[in-house]
């Protein structure tokens, strides 16, 4: 008999939008290797960018929120591993994964520290440094509750890891450092790829929903962009993203040479035309799928120390790393008129894709941390005596809370 994996979504799987969905992919490729059986559910709607799972033998489910109907559909799946899509599913699924499939191994995947990226960006708004005073927030116990309450949770940037265990004080076997994981670049691909003269302009990219995405468009419209073009007066940005909105669309001006073209259908096909990437994200967390683009096809960048964490480690970054709008845009310029330059950047981006984020070794310890979890389920939750005891208040608090909307829904 297969072993079964559930996986509860936020959002359905929608990798040509969004990192997201792409890391979603790779976790379920992950499941795959080892010939589990998988079904992914959400509450969500689907979008039209949802990626359709079933081509690739992974069954769909609808589920409701608050409703009762999902505890008979986990008892007959009976899944030896449940994964949370982000830290709200858990909250709502978690207590009943754990009443009707008490043994089932919960494994929250983050995608990103909510509170860290909500706390940055509150700090940004009120023009104050970012500390402990932010970090600390609503979210943050909303979201170290979720993480103690699960068997594993899986944490995309190193960065992130340190904060939970400096500052949080997380228990080290609660947590997991799993980052993108990727093919390796061949060289063969690299010899593929357009190279330097056969690129023009700069391009920048994100889903448009994700709010550090169009701050950081909007800077480049009103700060960066206009020094970048007086000192290249014919090159132009393109802006890729899913969900443009008219607030997005508004930003466009040919005069100046900033182009919104919105939905990408094949990010690597822009991403190769263009010679240099910009992304001056102001605030947020986790790991930034537009700079994995960007090495994936030999584009170099300049990003922001927040566009950069978690994402180098000790190797050279594929470009540059300014706070300072006029530094990024004159390391921008360098960047596009300077072969060599660009060249040297180019390749440090192959060796931190094949060295940092590679697919294998990253699966590998993945596959063994569960193992190791299933053989000494008793003991591994045992060891977390606060995760039960946030387990027992949370499963009377909202499972009473839960039950009262469902019969007020009824009603």
């Amino acid at each position: 008999m297969n072993k079964k994996v559930l996986i509860i979504g936020f959002v359905w799987p929608e990798p040509r939008s969004s990192a997201a969905g792409s890391r979603m992919m790779q976790l379920i490729e992950t499941f795959q290797t080892q010939n589990y059986e998988i079904t992914f559910a959400s509450p969500c709607a689907k979008t039209d960018h949802a990626f359709n799972l079933k081509s690739i033998d992974v069954a769909q489910e609808n589920i409701e929120l608050n409703n009762s109907s999902f505890d008979d559909f986990v008892k007959a799946l009976n899944p030896e591993i449940v994964l949370f899509d982000r830290f709200m599913m858990e909250e709502q699924f978690g207590w009943r994964v754990t009443e009707n499939c008490p043994n089932a191994i919960k494994i929250l995947d983050t995608e990103d520290l909510h509170s860290l990226r909500k706390g940055r960006q509150q700090a940004f708004k009120d023009g104050a440094d970012f500390d402990k005073n932010y970090l600390f927030n609503d979210t943050a116990k909303r979201e170290i509750a979720s993480i103690l309450r699960c068997d594993l949770t899986l944490i995309i940037s190193q960065a992130e890891m340190d904060i939970l265990k400096n500052d949080f004080k997380v228990d080290d076997a609660l947590l997991l450092y799993l980052p993108f994981m990727l093919d390796d670049i061949s060289k063969e691909t690299i010899e593929k790829l357009p190279n330097f003269e056969d690129r023009t302009h700069f391009i920048t990219i994100g889903n448009f929903l994700h709010e550090p995405n169009y701050n950081a468009v909007l800077y480049l419209k009103e700060t960066i962009w206009p020094l970048i073009r007086k000192q290249l007066p014919k090159a132009e940005l393109h802006i890729y993203g899913a969900y443009t909105s008219q607030k997005v669309n508004q930003l466009h001006n040919e005069k100046q040479g900033f182009f919104i073209k919105g939905f990408a259908k094949d990010v690597n096909s822009v991403m190769q035309q263009a010679r240099v990437c910009l992304a001056p994200i102001r605030f947020g967390a986790g790991l930034k799928g537009k700079l994995i683009d960007a090495m994936q096809n030999g584009t170099p960048m300049v990003t922001s120390t927040v566009g950069a964490e978690g994402m180098f480690g000790d190797y050279e970054p594929n470009g540059f790393i300014e706070d300072d709008a006029s530094c990024f845009a004159n390391k921008a310029v360098q960047l596009y008129k300077n072969e060599w330059f660009w060249t040297e950047k180019q390749q440090y981006g192959f060796a931190v894709i094949n060295n940092r984020f590679n697919s294998g070794k990253h699966q590998k310890v993945f596959l063994s941390r569960i193992k190791s979890i299933v053989e000494n389920l008793f003991m591994h939750r045992q060891n977390n005596f606060m995760g039960q005891m946030l387990q027992h208040h949370s499963m009377q608090s909202t499972k009473f809370m839960s039950r009262w909307i469902e019969e007020k829904n009824k009603a």
